[in-house]
């Protein structure tokens, strides 16, 4: 993306570039109200920036048919969570991917059945396919979600806070396995949204920086966390630290803090 303003009564994000390259996995972190969700709304058709263009997959915006171009990436968030009917059981959940639809109201074939478990075995998630959504744990449903998505010719795979609402284990449970699905032959690029540095796995080589709408700073890991650079994102003294891959932060709250 290239210059991305959205105005609306307020200015929500003010010139943002972002490049992606094939390759790179990419944490976006940022306080609350930093522009996070309207980055990610844009990411994925469902905003219209005031100024700007973004290109995904070699497509520009407003230049294609944008219900093809869903195909090419998935998300995993919340709203498409709450979306799906009780009942579904899970490999008809993931059998919904191939067209970017929510619920399938069709008759799997014996090959998208096939197809299916093939992806929730890649997942993790074999031993789900015939439970209904329902019946399945956070972590579960996260699981299930990113089989979705690559039930499609997939590019791109997006995970807006996925673990959100994960206790302690279950989120170690399912960190261990991002890692394991990035790090796997033919994985999509992935982009994670999170507010914690922690949820970063190691795998994870590029993070972007948001504050006030504003990219703080963008580039490799190494480069961009550091106590310096969150402690002007959240607005308070912090510290880093960093272990085999994984990174933790104290927290200083200062109100007399200045940027």
């Amino acid at each position: 993306m290239d210059g991305i303003t959205v105005d609306r009564d307020i200015r929500i994000l003010a010139d943002v570039t972002w490049n992606v390259r094939s390759g790179e996995q990419w944490a976006v972190i940022g306080p609350n109200g930093s522009g996070k969700t309207s980055l990610l709304s844009i990411l994925v058709g469902y905003l219209a920036p005031t100024e700007g263009t973004v290109t995904i997959c070699g497509q520009t915006y407003g230049e294609v048919d944008l219900r093809e171009l869903r195909k090419r990436f998935g998300l995993v968030s919340s709203s498409i969570r709450q979306a799906i009917e009780p009942a579904e059981p899970a490999d008809e959940v993931v059998i919904s991917g191939r067209d970017a639809i929510i619920n399938y109201w069709g008759v799997p074939s014996t090959a998208e059945k096939r197809r299916a478990r093939v992806i929730l075995k890649k997942v993790e998630g074999l031993h789900l396919a015939d439970r209904p959504w329902q019946y399945l744990s956070q972590g579960e449903r996260q699981r299930v979600l990113i089989g979705r998505a690559l039930m499609a010719d997939l590019d791109l795979l997006i995970l807006d806070e996925p673990c959100a609402g994960l206790d302690p284990v279950a989120r170690e449970t399912f960190l261990g396995f991002v890692q394991r699905l990035v790090r796997s032959s033919g994985a999509p690029t992935v982009i994670l949204v999170t507010h914690h540095v922690e949820e970063i796995p190691p795998a994870f080589t590029h993070v972007l920086v948001l504050r006030g709408g504003r990219v703080l700073i963008s580039g490799r890991k190494r480069d961009v966390l550091r106590d310096d650079v969150l402690s002007v994102a959240f607005g308070t003294r912090i510290r880093l630290n960093r272990h085999r891959g994984r990174y933790s932060m104290k927290v200083a709250v200062r109100s007399n803090f200045v940027a």
